[in-house]
């Protein structure tokens, strides 16, 4: 349930949360430049000559920029409508992962390596920029594998029966002394060859194997779109849905694409 907030609360919302103008906007630039700055540190920390020559610097920007993080989580929190929901919400995960990482290696050097989490940062300029064709439009995609998930799985299930089949014929015919030692071995050379990936570790040697390879390299290419058509179908279909949804409610009529501000049937305002 929403809260009431006091007026002090209400200003820190509207410039922390609002982007539109004025103070709001301009804190949105700072974060943008400062969360940009906290992932080159990173990124640069992880250059074994810069990690030498400028640890202790890196280490001390972090801190700082964990520090900062911190304060703005915690008005976040405090400032928030709804506490919980930001708390439990997307955005509000990500950016208390972001600022995790350093209290953990602090208390815990040898979970030093959890400091990569921290390029979770990034992810908050989707929220500051509030790009909301994007998220839209990343909502229809996930709708679309969401509801194509039994057809993948399917999908999927066989080729996996596919792979063993390949993979114990080419146990029988080629055998350990060409290297197919195992099942598992083996299968895992049929997944490679028919996703056409191709490492090369092992190889057949016999004729016969030499056929069923090629047979499953020409299978691969065969059913490799499988998968693409089946989230391409769905991902129409939740298109077309996303269209219908916007109704004209002067004529009541649908089919207007998401963004649409007026009515392409009566020119009223949506």
């Amino acid at each position: 349930m929403d809260r009431d907030l006091s007026p002090l609360q209400r200003r820190f919302y509207d410039v922390i949360f609002g982007t539109e103008r004025g103070a709001g906007r301009n804190f949105d630039i700072a974060l943008i430049l400062i969360i940009l700055a906290s992932v080159a540190v990173v990124l640069l920390d992880s250059i074994p000559e810069y990690h030498a020559q400028y640890h202790e610097l890196y280490w001390e920007l972090e801190w700082g920029f964990t520090i900062f993080f911190t304060i703005e989580y915690v008005l976040r929190i405090w400032c928030s409508p709804n506490r919980k929901r930001y708390v439990l919400s997307g955005f509000g995960i990500v950016d208390f992962l972001a600022i995790l990482p350093t209290y953990i290696a602090l208390l815990v050097p040898d979970a030093a390596s959890l400091l990569i989490i921290r390029l979770l940062r990034i992810l908050r300029i989707f929220r500051v920029l509030r790009l909301l064709q994007f998220l839209r439009e990343a909502n229809v995609l996930a709708r679309s594998l969401r509801n194509s998930r039994r057809k993948i799985f399917v999908f999927f299930s066989l080729m996996l029966v596919l792979t063993t089949i390949f993979g114990c014929l080419m146990y029988v015919i080629e055998g350990p002394e060409n290297g197919f030692g195992t099942i598992p071995l083996s299968i895992y050379w049929a997944i490679v060859t028919i996703t056409t990936v191709g490492y090369g570790d092992v190889v057949p040697h016999t004729a016969l194997g030499q056929a069923i390879a090629s047979m499953g390299m020409l299978m691969g290419y065969a059913i490799i779109a499988v998968p693409t058509g089946i989230i391409t179908a769905e991902l129409a279909l939740e298109i077309n849905r996303e269209k219908s949804r916007v109704n004209c409610g002067n004529c009541e009529r649908a089919g207007h694409d998401a963004d649409a501000r007026y009515c392409k049937f009566c020119g009223a305002h949506l």
